[in-house]
């Protein structure tokens, strides 16, 4: 799978994740929250657990889709390994 497509699924995941804010209502809060300040990249660490949850997802797919159920694990694998790489390079 090329490395576009992975790009393309973390894009589609970080837009999804919501930049990191999210709304209290539990507490009956109306403002958004940020995440807490000791978080360095709380998007791609939101965007790993999705992805994460989308893998498992697709494993348990009845069939294959003629290829495309398999490509698009392995499209998704892929963009776990950027986003991980990602925190990585970041920390050194």
């Amino acid at each position: 799978m090329s490395r576009k497509l992975a790009l393309v699924l973390i894009m589609a995941v970080g837009l999804v994740c919501s930049a990191g804010v999210s709304m209290n209502v539990a507490k009956g809060e109306d403002a958004p929250t940020t995440q807490p300040k000791h978080e360095r990249h709380p998007e791609i660490r939101q965007a790993i657990r999705h992805l994460e949850e989308a893998k498992k997802n697709l494993e348990k797919g009845a069939h294959d889709f003629q290829g495309h159920r398999v490509a698009a694990l392995k499209a998704t694998e892929t963009a776990l390994e950027e986003c991980r790489a990602a925190l990585k390079a970041d920390a050194n």
